[in-house]
């Protein structure tokens, strides 16, 4: 992994679904502008938008913030057009431009109504990056890759990986097949509750839906799940290898795991019970930046 790579990512990045400009009103756009700049100052390396973002919602959180890696992740190529995203990039300024990565995505066959061939459809619309102008070239975005065949378009295409939902040992075959110099970039969800069973019950209300969908499920049957993990909102074993549940310590030793297995970059995603809060669980992230003050 080049050490410039490192630099400009960072080891420990936010994961969040929340960071939507276009899906809140004023008031709720300006928490997203105050959160985003604190998350700056906290010092994480890169601001990762969930949830399918658009073009428009990642250029709102490169305005409000100086100098922190703003990525998609992950972007859905069934929703914007190669054209659409690359004249939107075109549109920052040159030093936002710098600091902006395209994480893109095949989404889900559920989601997506023109969903076919994912893995031509990507290598379509990498292609059409490449030829646009200007450029997105391939040292500006990263793949939501799963499978073997993803990974090593994301080798050969890409800066590297940023998979979702994943396990260590996924994270260990990722690695293996992209080499050691591709970026690799596992999600990890954290649920910050020192009470086991509380925790895992809410792990299991965001769990839950991802289950629905055989890209995710077809990727832990690979791995040694069962169909039995997979009910009611996923088996306490499955849990435990998904996420990060307990302490800020806990969710320390599980981001170490994560780096021993191969990962460059770890992007937190904090799930909370209460879900009131518009989805900015702020107090959290002050939490964690605590306790990994010593690599941020």
């Amino acid at each position: 992994m080049a050490s410039e790579t490192h630099e400009e990512f960072g080891r420990i990045g936010i994961w969040s679904g929340a960071l939507h400009r276009s899906r809140v009103d004023e008031a709720g756009s300006e928490a997203i502008a105050e959160a985003v700049a604190e998350l700056e100052d906290l010092g994480y390396g890169t601001l990762w938008l969930g949830g399918s973002p658009s073009p428009d919602d990642a250029a709102a959180v490169v305005d409000a913030t100086r100098t922190v890696t703003v990525a998609t992740g992950i972007l859905s190529i069934w929703e914007h057009t190669a054209e659409e995203v690359t004249a939107r990039i075109a549109g920052l300024d040159a030093s936002a431009r710098g600091r902006f990565v395209l994480g893109l995505g095949v989404s889900h066959g559920q989601l997506a109504p023109k969903y076919a061939k994912p893995y031509s459809a990507m290598v379509a619309y990498l292609d059409a990056l490449d030829a646009a102008t200007p450029p997105v070239d391939r040292g500006r975005r990263v793949l939501a890759a799963l499978g073997p065949k993803m990974l090593k378009l994301a080798t050969h295409r890409a800066l590297g990986a940023h998979p979702y939902l994943v396990t260590t040992e996924h994270t260990a075959e990722a690695r293996e097949a992209l080499g050691p110099d591709a970026l690799l970039a596992p999600e990890l969800s954290v649920v910050l509750d020192t009470d086991p069973d509380r925790a895992r019950t809410t792990a299991r209300n965001m769990l839950g839906r991802y289950l629905q969908l055989p890209n995710y499920t077809n990727n832990l049957l690979r791995l040694g799940f069962t169909e039995n993990d997979f009910e009611d909102g996923g088996s306490a074993r499955l849990l435990d290898a998904l996420f990060a549940l307990g302490d800020t310590e806990r969710v320390r030793a599980r981001t170490r795991e994560y780096f021993d297995a191969g990962a460059d970059h770890i992007a937190l995603q904090v799930l909370t019970a209460d879900e009131s809060g518009a989805g900015l669980p702020r107090a959290e992230w002050r939490e964690l930046a605590a306790v990994f003050a010593d690599e941020l």
